[in-house]
């Protein structure tokens, strides 16, 4: 990875678009300082990484320490995602939405600019339920009426998260590799310090006992585990064998060469993990929203570290990762096309009995990607749960981590192809 961020150094345009992606990054970084006007931050970051409230810890763990801080960014990218996976829901389940996504680049456009507005909205009710999280931690201003300073925190929080929306679309667009996704990773590896440092400094504390020293170790060796098991299986693939017929056109003889379809075990990266946990996470805001309703009761069923959420988180990724396996991957469509260009796979005939034997492949190489992503996302969460160690870094951040790094790195490396071509002049 570093000789790929080297070599691309060397090249000019790529290392513009490294600065780009830099310098949009440490705007996201500087926002994620500047705090939020009305609040004592001092009392509400003690609250919040005090560890009592384990769902509030995640969050604070993808928003970068922002939510801890109460800054302009302390929503983080949780909106956006929420909005995306509700529009790729309702996308399949209404064929208005679905037609406007088959219209091209223009089609696409009109979803994403939906998109950016269901994202504010989604951002609007999550300021307010925050607020009425942590009303008591509103500071007394005076001559000032509280409503007004309600309205402040609410729109300032609510424009924070238009704000990343943009630095992450800017950054996918004129940067290097998914902008979202590396405001997450940046997020993560902010917190990866202070998580580590608190880590190590209650395995070593004269106060408990020799077990909390090797609860570190064991969590150490398994971060490593972790790391190479993800490493292998996203770089994991399956390859199909194609086959092109030799046609005659004219006076010139066309095909008759042999490639592969590769088929990536894990077709949907990390998306599956990030759409899982901000849906499970969602009840938690709407009920903070009704009157009446009382969150603490239902994180005491569905906390991070009780076994119904290890459930439903698992069952969410096996969903979301089907669910983009057959987005990114058409198998009628590839066997349509393979078709139509006289390719075929060597002892399957060519239309439907190649699309059926894809569509075979693809839902056995989806199960064990979706079940190692649920296994790593899940079992270390429960054993940490056991031991009686908690920590909002888990297994599920390095998954995050290693995923994005992987990506861009890969993003890198065909940029750079690209540019070893030579044009036909030369």
């Amino acid at each position: 990875m570093f000789s790929t961020l080297a070599n691309a150094w060397k090249v000019p345009d790529i290392r513009k678009k490294i600065l780009y992606t830099l310098m949009m990054l440490l705007v996201y970084r500087i926002g994620a300082h500047v705090p939020v006007p009305g609040m004592d931050i001092a009392a509400l970051s003690a609250e919040i990484q005090g560890g009592g409230n384990l769902l509030a810890g995640f969050m604070d763990l993808f928003a970068g320490g922002a939510l801890s801080r109460f800054s302009l960014f302390a929503l983080g990218i949780t909106p956006y995602i929420t909005a995306s996976i509700i529009m790729n829901l309702l996308t399949m389940a209404l064929p208005p939405l679905e037609r406007l996504s088959k219209e091209g680049p223009e089609g696409r456009k009109k979803i994403a600019s939906i998109t950016r507005y269901a994202a504010v909205v989604l951002g609007l009710v999550q300021a307010i339920a925050i607020l009425i999280t942590y009303k008591s931690f509103v500071l007394d201003t005076g001559g000032i009426p509280v409503a007004l300073t309600y309205v402040t925190i609410i729109l300032s929080l609510t424009a924070g998260t238009a704000l990343i929306m943009w630095i992450g679309e800017h950054i996918t667009e004129n940067g290097v590799g998914n902008g979202i996704s590396l405001i997450i990773f940046i997020s993560i590896v902010s917190r990866l310090g202070p998580e580590g440092i608190r880590l190590v400094g209650a395995g070593f504390d004269s106060n408990v006992s020799e077990t909390s020293i090797l609860t570190v170790f064991v969590v150490l060796v398994a971060a490593i585990a972790i790391v190479v098991g993800i490493t292998f299986v996203d770089l994991g693939e399956r390859r199909i064998p194609v086959q092109y017929a030799k046609r005659v056109v004219g006076r010139k003889m066309y095909g008759g060469q042999s490639t592969h379809i590769p088929m990536k075990i894990n077709q949907s990266g990390v998306l599956p993990l990030i759409f899982a946990m901000t849906l499970v996470q969602f009840p938690t805001i709407i009920m903070q929203l009704i009157p009446g309703a009382n969150p603490d009761k239902y994180q005491a069923i569905m906390g991070p570290d009780k076994i119904l959420y290890l459930a439903v988180f698992a069952l969410l990724i096996f969903f979301f990762t089907f669910f983009y396996s057959q987005a990114t991957f058409n198998p009628p469509d590839v066997a349509k096309n393979m078709q139509q260009n006289g390719g075929f796979i060597p002892g399957i005939r060519a239309g439907k009995p190649t699309s059926e034997y894809l569509a075979k492949i693809l839902v056995r190489i989806t199960l064990f990607g979706a079940l190692f992503l649920a296994l790593v996302a899940t079992i270390p969460t429960g054993l940490s749960a056991v031991a009686g160690f908690q920590s909002a870094f888990g297994a599920t951040s390095l998954l995050i981590m290693v995923s994005v790094s992987l990506e861009t790195t890969r993003q890198l490396e065909s940029q750079m192809m690209m540019r070893h071509y030579k044009g036909f002049l030369k």
